[in-house]
């Protein structure tokens, strides 16, 4: 959404855009990978080269390292609940793409015998 904002100093309207999460998408990464770039950053002791390197945003970087000092390689695996929701969501996604399909199905068999009557045979 834009907006107006009055910048005092120039006393020109200036436009910006609200700060909203609308558009913004986030980067998932597995456990492995986390788990490795976490790895190799305690080894080289440099997060910048890291993400740099590997295009990971280097406070991402230092979270892990913290994570993985405090609690191991478990601290990236997901929690059964959390892939249980999201196997949930995908069998809802499957259902809604299923009814979806039975209904142009039936719709093509209803054109279908109201453009094409039974045809006797021969």
């Amino acid at each position: 959404m834009l907006s107006w904002s009055y910048k005092i100093l120039t006393k020109k309207l200036m436009p910006y855009h609200n700060k909203s999460s609308v558009g913004k998408t986030r980067k998932t990464y597995t456990p492995q990978f986390k788990f490795n770039l976490a790895k190799e950053a305690i080894k080289t002791n440099n997060l910048s080269e890291i993400s740099r390197k590997y295009n990971v945003p280097v406070n991402v970087i230092s979270i892990w390292v913290k994570r993985l000092n405090e609690q191991g390689f478990h601290v990236f695996e997901t929690s059964p609940d959390q892939q249980n929701k999201q196997l949930k969501n995908k069998i809802a996604n499957l259902e809604q793409m299923v009814g979806k399909k039975e209904v142009e199905l039936n719709l093509l068999k209803i054109f279908q015998i109201s453009i094409y009557p039974q045809i006797p045979n021969s």
